[in-house]
């Protein structure tokens, strides 16, 4: 045996310093009693690898750093690989692409300083590719065996093997799978090597350092204003890995132009701060000052003068302004835009990355070993005519039944929740608006802070700990469930999951926004006759000013909270286990702590590890879009999260996680469904957050048909918009204990006939006004941006033309080439055995079908 000090620290070969090592398995002595049954299971599980044709070399626990654990190391030589190339289709070099580029764009040179060398970029030629054949294997560009699959093709075939080799019968069931193994403790790991440590490059002169230089030009932050490798990233990973990256930098550079937008509307609304009528009039000495609402709680609160909400009323136009309606429709517009350039953006992608033949069958919908293992039914398939595995209907209806009714209490318990935050809102309000306000002169305690800020503020923050208590809880029931379903296909488990994730997350962090944008304050009643919830807690009003300012405190504290709270759990959770798993290494020599330990003692990535990518950003997708109206300043926000999260998603993948199996992915899913869905319902939460949350409608009602003064439209507008209510008409118990001023008469938020009219407290005509013009301004928006939408949609081409002529020009050349093969291989053996008719016969019709091909 060679001594462990010869080997190289970044050694991925087997002893013999030639095999290349595909893939690992670890396990370590368990002293309890299944050690036996697992040790049989090892015994069976490799003997049927080396049946398969995989090669094992086995390291012994002496030889590891902590002398317990055993390392199984897996290689898979040339006849495997090209057995089960054959099988899962992969795609293989025949001839190098010679189709011209496309034309340089003259812009190019002021992208220069984004760009990355050509060599990073580009890693390898492009050529015409097929599916591999192993009895047409002279036709492949093959000039080295060894290195002729990449590292990822290799890990995918050896994972392919595992996840399908038997380890025995138990309990009258054939069991196998690698998954199973891993479950039930046999082995603790199997993952596949890193080719070299990330921060300096391998001593092995053969090596391609791929990791090295993905850390080096793409994982660090510094690196941020570059474009990605990621040709080099679909190479090093897979096409799975490639093309969320390649999706999560296409919605960063387009929600740049959604940013810069939403700044300019910020922006307008600071500089036109000062004239803004409205808070002008809150802010007046002889209008707000002289203006005395009514009591915001029952008995304990005072009577307050409108002028104490002046610094907010100020800040809520920043939000609340004509440039709100502006953005709201440019945004419907631009989640079209974005969703149908990154249709063609895909395309693209497909066609370079050889996906355009790629079948989900090949890979996705193989039945998942969990089905085929928990399936003890048979039935024939009608396709293929062979027997296969199958879950009866009475047991899918119940797996479903209780896969619902579990979905539909954690809802529920979200709702529950929900409720338990207004019920704090309401019962704090009060509180807040008894200490806030100041008997004597009627001045707040803050400028800024009033009691229906404080409120929001407070109960928000309550909210965002629920929501991350719930979606921790949740996550685990939701694998459990899906699980218990039994999806048949890999697919099919994904977007149950998916499903199931993503409707508990959008009711989890959506619902509370829901309830300040539709609900608050639209349900309050008047004074004498206020609403209440549970008969108890009188229902919250909105500020003077206008409640949008509460959804944008809501919405800033929920998607700040939740991007700083991602990035911690992404990346610094995974360091500091990584950082005391790997203080061994310190203490020992280089030679002594293998690759395949040091990629041990990394976190796994696991098979959903992408898929909490996904859902990260798709909620933010929808804190952009649903509630942008609200909120201008979401994009940038979202735009300087991305940005970190790019890097944070590679520096974590390259340097914390073990490497993940290669798979491959022709787009990015569900998700797309799901985006869809989401670009749809935004423009009709925009459009009722403009007409019920905002003051835009009732300002524009005013404007046109209740002013009083020519010269200014919007002077007195405050005035018309607060009803007045006769003090002594309060109900016994709820009016104020102290009315030191003996006020007759206060004023509140609604559009209600005063005192002393005949239809007293009831609406007044201006309020049905408002409301038509509320309902005649969502439909007509909705139609404007629906129209606008599809007329884009329409117009914008899924694939470019020039990747269709692209992809068609590809598949003529290499049919031609196929049949071309045929031919000269047909003119070969005729000349070897000129007797036989039928092989003329053979070549006249192969002839005929390259001219027909042509």
């Amino acid at each position: 045996q060679i001594n462990k000090r010869h080997q190289s620290k970044d050694s991925i070969f087997f002893r013999d310093g030639v095999r290349r090592i595909d893939f690992v398995l670890s396990y370590g002595d368990d002293p309890n009693k299944e050690e036996e049954k697992k040790v049989e299971r090892r015994r069976e599980f490799e003997k049927n690898l080396q049946k398969a044709g995989l090669e094992l070399e086995t390291e012994d626990k002496k030889e590891s750093e902590d002398g317990k654990t055993y390392f199984v190391k897996i290689h898979a030589p040339w006849e495997v690989l090209i057995t089960y190339a054959e099988v899962l289709n992969i795609k293989v070099p025949i001839k190098e692409n010679d189709i011209p580029s496309t034309a340089e764009n003259p812009l190019d040179c002021m992208l220069e300083p984004f760009r990355l060398p050509e060599k990073v970029m580009h890693p390898e030629p492009d050529y015409f590719t097929a599916p591999f054949s192993k009895s047409r294997q002279e036709l492949y560009l093959i000039e080295n065996e060894s290195t002729f699959f990449s590292p990822s093709m290799r890990n995918r075939i050896v994972y392919y093997i595992l996840t399908r080799c038997p380890y025995g019968t138990e309990e009258g069931k054939k069991k196998f799978g690698i998954k199973r193994l891993l479950s039930n403790g046999t082995y603790t790991a199997a993952y596949p090597l890193h080719d070299c440590q990330y921060w300096k490059k391998a001593n092995d002169p053969n090596c391609d350092n791929e990791r090295y230089t993905l850390y080096m030009e793409w994982a660090r932050f510094l690196r941020f204003y570059k474009e990605q490798p990621l040709d080099l990233i679909r190479k090093y990973y897979g096409e799975k890995i490639g093309i969320y990256f390649a999706w999560l930098g296409f919605y960063t550079e387009m929600l740049f132009f959604a940013a810069v937008v939403g700044l300019i509307c910020f922006l307008y609304g600071w500089f036109t701060m000062d004239e803004n009528m409205s808070s002008k009039e809150i802010c007046a000495t002889a209008i707000g000052g002289e203006i005395i609402m009514c009591p915001l709680c029952d008995e304990n609160c005072e009577y307050w003068k409108l002028n104490t909400t002046c610094e907010s009323s100020k800040y809520s136009h920043l939000f609340d302004n004509v440039a709100t309606l502006f953005f709201a429709i440019f945004m419907g517009i631009w989640v079209t835009l974005f969703l149908e350039f990154w249709k063609r953006r895909q395309a693209r992608l497909k066609y370079e990355w050889d996906l355009v033949d790629f079948e989900e069958e090949q890979q996705q919908l193989q039945l998942r070993p969990e089905y085929e293992a928990k399936c003890t039914h048979k039935k024939k398939n009608p396709v293929t005519q062979e027997m296969e595995p199958y879950l009866p209907l009475t047991s899918q209806a119940v797996r479903f039944c209780i896969s619902g009714t579990t979905v539909l209490f954690w809802i529920s318990l979200i709702i529950a929740s929900m409720i338990a935050v207004i019920v704090y809102r309401l019962a704090v309000y009060a509180a807040f608006a008894s200490i806030m306000e100041n008997t004597q002169t009627l001045q707040p305690i803050s400028g800024l802070l009033t009691p229906q800020l404080a409120t929001s503020v407070t109960a928000s923050c309550l909210n965002f700990v629920m929501i991350m208590i719930l979606n921790f809880l949740y996550e685990k029931i939701a694998v459990w469930i899906t699980d218990m379903e039994i999806p048949r296909t890999h697919l099919e488990y994904e977007n149950r999951l998916t499903m199931k994730m993503f409707l508990f997350q959008f009711v989890n962090y959506y619902s509370s926004c829901f309830y300040v944008a539709f609900f608050k304050g639209k349900f309050v009643g008047y004074p004498g006759k206020y609403t209440y919830m549970f008969s108890r807690w009188r229902n919250e009003e909105c500020d003077p000013a206008g409640c949008l300012i509460e959804l944008t405190t809501q919405l800033t504290i929920i998607m700040a909270g939740k991007q700083i709270w991602g990035n911690i759990q992404e990346a610094i959770v995974p360091w500091i286990w990584n950082w005391w798993g790997r203080r061994k290494a310190r203490c020992n020599p280089e030679n002594l702590y293998s690759r395949w330990e040091q990629d041990h003692d990394l976190q796994s990535f696991g098979a959903l590890g992408l898929f909490y990518e996904y859902l990260e950003m798709v909620i933010q997708f929808g804190f952009i879009t649903l509630f942008v109206a609200s909120f201008p300043l979401a994009p940038l926000l979202a735009l300087m999260n991305n940005i970190l999260e790019i890097r944070v998603d590679s520096w974590k993948l390259t340097t914390q996680f073990r490497r993940p199996v290669a798979a491959k992915a022709h787009s990015i899913g569900v998700w797309q469904e799901i985006l869809n869905g989401m670009a749809i319902l935004s423009v009709v939460t925009n459009a009722f957050i403009v007409a019920f949350t905002s003051d835009m409608i009732p300002r524009l009602v005013y404007y046109y048909a209740y002013f009083t003064n020519e010269d200014s439209p919007m002077s007195g507008y405050i005035n018309n918009s607060l009803s007045v209510f006769q003090v002594s008409d309060f109900l016994e118990g709820k009016e104020p204990k102290n009315n030191s001023e003996n006020f007759l008469t206060c004023r509140y938020r609604d559009y209600r006939y005063p005192p002393g009219h005949e239809k007293k407290y009831l609406h007044t005509m201006q309020f049905w006004h408002i409301l038509a013009a509320k309902l005649a301004f969502i439909i007509i928006m909705e139609h404007i941006v629906f129209i606008v939408k599809f007329f884009v949609a329409w117009m914008i081409p899924d694939v470019p033309a020039e990747v269709k002529a692209r992809i068609k020009r590809e598949k003529f050349l290499t049919q031609k080439i196929l049949h071309e093969y045929e031919l000269n291989k047909l003119k070969q053996k005729l000349c070897e055995c000129k007797t036989y008719e039928n092989m003329e016969k053979e070549v006249i019709a192969t002839e005929g079908k390259v001219e027909l091909s042509q």
